[in-house]
């Protein structure tokens, strides 16, 4: 399986590569689903040829949706890319088809809502090479929709690509419309206000808030807010029914972040694949809880379970460290867990009030006094987390070589040196070098030189996998071979360079009367799998179900916009509508 990461820039996308990274995916100058995060054609041209170096391959997102001139523009815009050497386009308004597009691969984004058999083979019919799938799918719903493809083509299936990791809409994506309409800025044109994060009262038919279990007031509670994906236990089964890519989400995030999931990954399909990945190097261990994470669920892999979300807080929660048992001031007493170390300048977090860390005492084994910037009002027995962890943040580098054998021949006149892809033996470049053919007097010593020098390739992207002298050893002064070692390394990296070739895609049609309706007027503000009433253990399918009166019923952000929640448990399906004063 293809490992696809983010890149917010050239610089997050480099990082990305070092780590493991088998493709990236960033945004275009326009129309991408983050307007935050353009790029523009020459840095794009550069991080092409860049990770074509290292056969890693770049994805472009123009997943916008866009009107009559901006799909003229955008096609413009794709020809650009292409020739920057973009591998593919990752797009979501389908009426982009219409226009004259340069033969490059099409991505369906995940923005189009794909969730049916039905829909994958209409896109595979159009020329589609690969759809990216709802995240709410299930195990048993991506291999239907596999055997289905299959079936439908056999010969050539569109490919399949799923998250794994990262943040989660709360909304099927592509069908929220909350944000344009409520602030004016839409989540389709990639200005999404992130109204999932917010906070809300939650309100009963008679608009009074509601209590949770504990008795306590549902009053400015992230309700919507779902935990981070991560589905690292389960890329066997992923693979087993038949995904192609997994995909992390983050084109946001920055390049500490995106270094330590993608080695988290790659480590993990590695031991999947046992294979032996002696080419990428990295002096931490990868964790998820040490970067940005707001704990971890693998969403409906497995089916509807309950704690997808977290209600106390949006924000990064890290990893677990300890429990308050006393405060005073800017300073607190933490029992550790077991393993737990602290350090000046971490981060610590409860609920969605955090502080920083200005010194540590040891008190016990696994107990200390924590000094902070601040008064901080911690209750005793508050469970603590760690969201910066300011020693492992500066352990995040990697690195990652390209593998080749080096060939010493004779020739007529002198020598050749040949450097190779290895083992695939896909490229190769030679450079022929006149020197004498002298005999050398120690033989064996003087072959172990030879392939010790060439070996020394230092801190250009390659690392010698294997090398090759000849049997009849010759004096060959350790200068002359550093020499031609260079001369081969400078003219490998500029044949790599200059020797990418684009797949030429089959053109990629769509009949009118097959486009989506992309009008949200009649649309609910949000169509969510997630549900309130089963994240609160009140499913109505199962006992515990709450009286209708105490259900909840509406929304109210801290601003006093109110929102009406409507419950279909027919199709498991919550959606939340406009709420007007009848």
């Amino acid at each position: 399986m293809e490992l696809l990461a983010p890149a917010k820039n050239i610089d997050v996308a480099r990082a990305a590569i070092m780590a493991g990274a088998d493709a990236v995916y960033i945004g275009a100058p326009r129309f991408g689903a983050r307007q935050a995060a353009g790029n523009s054609i020459d840095d794009i041209r550069r991080l092409a040829t860049y990770a074509h170096r290292f056969g890693v391959k770049v994805l472009v997102t123009v997943n916008t949706l866009m009107d009559d001139s901006e799909r003229r523009d955008a096609a413009k815009m794709a020809w650009e890319l292409y020739d920057a050497g973009v591998d593919a386009l990752i797009i979501q308004d389908l009426r982009l088809l219409r226009e004259q597009l340069p033969p490059i691969r099409l991505h369906a984004s995940t923005q189009c809502d794909t969730r049916t058999p039905e829909q994958v083979i209409a896109l595979q019919r159009m020329g589609f090479r690969r759809a990216v799938l709802a995240r709410e799918l299930t195990l048993d719903e991506i291999r239907a929709i596999r055997q289905a493809t299959l079936a439908d083509n056999p010969e050539q299936p569109i490919e399949l690509e799923v998250f794994v990791h990262g943040a989660v809409c709360v909304c099927y994506s592509g069908r929220c419309y909350m944000s344009k309409r409520l602030m004016g800025r839409s989540a389709n044109r990639g200005a999404c206000a992130q109204m999932c994060r917010m906070a809300y009262d939650v309100l009963d038919c008679n608009m009074r808030e509601l209590r949770d279990d504990e008795g306590k007031p549902l009053h400015q509670r992230y309700v919507l807010s779902l935990k981070d994906m991560d589905r690292s236990a389960y890329l066997k089964q992923l693979q087993e029914a038949g995904v192609s890519t997994l995909k992390i989400e983050g084109r946001l995030k920055d390049a500490d972040y995106v270094t330590n999931i993608v080695a988290y990954y790659r480590e993990k399909l590695d031991a999947l694949t046992d294979s032996n990945r002696q080419y990428y190097t990295h002096d931490f261990e990868p964790n998820p809880e040490k970067t940005f994470h707001r704990s971890g669920s693998p969403y409906f892999l497995n089916g509807r379970t309950s704690d997808m979300a977290d209600w106390q807080t949006p924000k990064s929660t890290g990893e677990k460290i300890g429990i308050v048992t006393s405060a005073r001031n800017r300073s607190l007493h933490v029992q550790l867990l077991p393993g737990v170390i602290l350090h000046n300048g971490d981060g610590l977090c409860y609920g969605d009030q955090g502080f920083q860390v200005n010194s540590v005492t040891p008190l016990t084994a696994n107990a200390v006094t924590v000094n902070t910037f601040r008064t901080v009002n911690v209750p005793v027995g508050t469970l603590l987390y760690r969201n910066t962890d300011a020693v492992f943040l500066k352990q995040l580098h990697a690195v990652r070589k390209i593998p080749v054998s080096l060939l010493l021949a004779v020739t007529d006149e002198g020598f050749s040196l040949t450097m190779r892809s290895y083992p695939e033996n896909t490229w190769s470049v030679t450079r022929t070098f006149n020197h004498p053919h002298t005999p050398a007097t120690q033989s064996i010593q003087a072959r172990q030189t030879q392939r010790a020098q060439l070996a020394k390739l230092g801190d250009s992207d390659y690392i010698a996998a294997e090398v090759i002298v000849p049997d009849e050893a010759y004096f060959i002064p350790m200068s002359t071979l550093n020499a031609w070692r260079r001369e081969l390394t400078a003219a490998a990296t500029e044949a790599q360079d200059t020797s990418w070739q684009p797949e030429h895609a089959a053109s990629v049609s769509i009949e009118d009367n097959s486009l989506p309706d992309y009008r949200s007027d009649n649309e609910p503000l949000m169509t969510c799998k997630y549900c309130i009433l089963h994240e609160s253990g009140h499913c109505r399918k199962q006992p515990t179900r709450l009286p209708a009166d105490a259900e909840p019923r509406y929304l109210r952000l801290s601003n006093g916009t109110i929102v009406d929640l409507h419950f279909d448990c027919k199709q498991c399906v919550m959606t939340i509508t406009e709420h007007h004063n009848d």
